[in-house]
């Protein structure tokens, strides 16, 4: 297995999300996740497990999707619990993150919302 950097805060989860989906890396976007995280995707329905989580992004990166840094929201921190967000390039809808403190320091998410869509708006 590649050693991944890690994130140290919170916020460096977003960036390295990026950069591992940029390089096709779905081993390594499923790396920012704890072993039972559950993301929110596809639209409609939930994935959970840091294995199904990369079977997911192996689907998606297959396509070669092009993602873009996004500028954080500020962050809230309540002790080994941080929530993450960034809004979308296009102003609609957000994403929103859990991350928690592991013990060596470093953050892994816990739950993922990619998109919240704005009111009146369906998947």
């Amino acid at each position: 297995m590649t050693a991944h950097e890690k994130a140290m805060r919170p916020e460096d989860i977003t960036r390295l999300f990026v950069e591992r989906s940029n390089a096709g890396d779905a081993a390594g976007v499923a790396a920012l996740y704890e072993e039972d995280a559950v993301i929110a995707y596809p639209p409609g329905s939930r994935t959970t497990g840091r294995d199904a989580i990369r079977r997911l992004w192996e689907k998606v990166l297959a396509a070669r999707p092009r993602f873009e840094p996004e500028q954080p929201l500020p962050t809230l921190v309540s002790g080994d619990l941080a929530l993450t967000a960034t809004p979308p390039r296009d102003g609609a809808g957000a994403r929103a993150q859990v991350a928690r403190r592991q013990p060596d320091g470093s953050w892994l998410r816990v739950l993922d919302q990619p998109e919240f869509l704005p009111p009146g708006t369906t998947p």
